[in-house]
């Protein structure tokens, strides 16, 4: 067996406001995943400074600021973001058909100023610690999943390269949007771990054998006894479950 199994499809989610902490983690996993999410905690604390350290891993960062405002100041923030080069953006799908079609565009054409690779662009539909009394008390009364289709749908009419969603909408929206829309899934979790505050989980391969693209994992493996082997570990589990 590889003594380094390796799944690109696994971003490690690094909730910390430390960027030397980050960097460290990141380095040590890279044998093992695809990339490393940052988040609104770590960039409140550190902004693009921090992003540009913990880049130094080599590790591709998914940027997860879940921007929602009016489309000229989330196009002029895709714009600001562009020269740190991050694998994925996400927003809002909820910000609506205006401003997703601003961030696609804005992305495009600030990649093409700068020469670089376009970042996915892809719309949070329905927070995965949210459920059905979530949307109730929020004054949606259409059921959760097919409100998350329904979002899935506008953000790749409005020109976003994915979604992220649950595990328990990977195959509707599949069904609803094609092979080539990509989904970055949080709400994983190995057999036998914590679901923690997420609502609606997975296992990896489970999740996988459904369709996603990218599984978003942090607890599971952050908080082990021995991050690089919980890493080693879950992508092997994928890797295994693609075979």
């Amino acid at each position: 067996m590889n003594s380094h199994p390796r799944s690109k499809r696994i971003l490690c989610a690094l909730d910390t406001t430390d960027p030397h902490a980050a960097f460290g983690l990141a380095a040590k996993l890279g044998k093992h995943i695809g990339g490393v999410k940052l988040g609104l905690e770590f960039f409140g604390a550190n902004g693009p400074a921090g992003f540009s350290h913990v880049a130094k891993s080599g590790m591709p960062i998914f940027l997860d600021l879940k921007l929602h405002d009016i489309p000229h100041t989330v196009a002029r923030t895709i714009h600001a973001l562009m020269p740190l080069k991050p694998l994925i953006i996400t927003i809002h799908s909820a910000g609506g058909p205006a401003m997703m079609a601003a961030a696609a565009e804005a992305a495009t054409i600030a990649a093409q100023n700068i020469n670089c690779q376009k970042p996915l662009i892809v719309g949070v539909t329905i927070l995965t610690s949210m459920d059905e009394s979530d949307l109730e008390a929020v004054g949606l009364s259409t059921p959760l999943e097919p409100q998350v289709v329904r979002m899935a749908r506008l953000a790749q009419q409005s020109g976003l390269d994915g979604v992220v969603c649950s595990p328990s909408e990977i195959t509707a929206i599949r069904k609803a949007c094609g092979r080539d829309f990509t989904l970055v899934v949080p709400g994983i979790r190995p057999a036998g771990s914590s679901a923690d505050d997420q609502k609606r989980v997975m296992t990896p391969a489970q999740a996988i054998a459904l369709g996603a693209d990218y599984l978003v994992i942090g607890r599971p493996i952050t908080t082990a006894d021995d991050p690089v082997k919980a890493a080693a570990d879950i992508a092997t589990e994928i890797i295994s479950s693609c075979q």
